[in-house]
């Protein structure tokens, strides 16, 4: 099954990627602009399965982590390139209380709930569909959650729009609709190296961040509720840092998480997007900038990465051989009363939109 549309030079391709264990045929859709940036999706998962990028000197690399085949994202992974949901990041004890009931979710980090639980929309087939524009591509991605599936209530309807332009942007928009009181925190879990996927360390790449406290936590990475002053500790990228440079600090936080894995406040603009992060690596000249209208993101350093699971290419991937930048609600929201709220409701409509923009920059 293979099909193709092209118009001035905007291209969407759509080919057989594999086969599930009960026979259900999965996707692979290739977005690709004029400049030749291509962006493959799969519709097991909204799988984000490469990016590729031109270096300062044109060449044009892999720059996020993942499998050259199916079967590599149906065994265990950390989330590479998925959608994230019913609720992204944790849940403290696994439980939450919405309109005087409790819902008992996954406990799937004992004894908390992690990334949507067992099978969340990380594992599941969504439905697709291309459009295109003359200056963007797009794939449009639909799943139906049923009601209690993971121990969310309500039916909950998800779109997820993944569109590619022709100035380098990837732009991640999500919608969604409920019949039933609900929570939601959707998120893109991409593992990003701007050398090129398996291509080494994180650690060299230049991060600035846009935000002045982050998310305290405890040990099992768990918000607290209070907010920390990012001044004078290693969490202050608000002017340009080396990923690696305070890491390993004597910092509780870092420890608890094995290097950085926290949420960061994000300076919104009102209901607009605003830029949270801008990353340059040095040595290819690769520039990813992160604008979204989301109130958190998690940077997450890819911190037990065991040096044997064999990525694209062959290549092993090890800890800190990328880092995540996942746009979000706070994580535990709905035990946080002072957190903005994840809570949709019948009649109203969840939407949030990530853009991820792509430069480079010269010696």
């Amino acid at each position: 099954m293979h099909g193709q549309i092209e118009e001035n030079g905007i291209m969407v391709t759509e080919k057989l990627f594999g086969t599930l264990p009960t026979g259900e045929d999965i996707l692979l859709y290739t977005l690709r602009n004029r400049n030749g940036l291509e962006v493959e999706i799969m519709n097991y998962g909204g799988i984000i399965v490469s990016i590729r990028t031109p270096d300062r000197h044109g060449k044009f690399d892999d720059i996020v982590l993942g499998f050259d085949d199916l079967q590599g994202y149906l065994g265990y992974h950390p989330f590479y390139g998925a959608i994230v949901g019913r609720f992204a990041n944790r849940i403290r004890n696994a439980t939450f209380h919405l309109d005087g009931n409790q819902y008992t979710l996954a406990a799937n980090i004992p004894p908390h709930h992690l990334h949507g639980g067992n099978k969340g929309f990380d594992k599941v087939v969504w439905k697709c569909r291309t459009e295109q524009e003359t200056d963007k591509a797009r794939v449009i991605l639909t799943y139906f959650s049923p009601d209690m599936e993971e121990g969310y209530p309500g039916n909950l309807d998800v779109e997820v729009i993944y569109s590619l332009t022709d100035s380098n942007e990837l732009e991640l928009s999500y919608s969604a609709s409920t019949d039933k009181p609900t929570i939601i925190n959707l998120t893109n879990h991409s593992y990003f190296n701007l050398k090129g996927a398996g291509e080494g360390t994180a650690l060299d790449h230049i991060l600035q961040i846009n935000a002045d406290e982050i998310t305290n936590t405890d040990e099992s990475l768990i918000p607290t509720g209070e907010l920390i002053k990012v001044e004078g500790t290693p969490f202050d990228f608000r002017k340009p840092c080396r990923i690696g440079a305070r890491i390993d600090a004597d910092n509780i936080l870092l420890k608890n998480g094995g290097g950085y894995d926290q949420n960061f406040v994000i300076r919104q603009s009102a209901d607009s997007l605003t830029l949270a992060a801008r990353v340059e690596e040095p040595h290819s000249g690769r520039v990813m900038e992160v604008f979204t209208t989301e109130p958190g993101m998690q940077l997450f350093t890819a911190n037990f990465g065991d040096g044997i699971t064999v990525g694209k290419g062959g290549r092993k991937y090890h800890a800190r051989d990328a880092f995540c930048l996942e746009t979000q609600h706070f994580p535990d929201a709905p035990n946080h009363p002072e957190f903005q709220s994840t809570v949709l409701r019948p009649g109203e409509q969840f939407s949030s939109k990530t853009v991820f923009s792509f430069s480079t920059f010269d010696k």
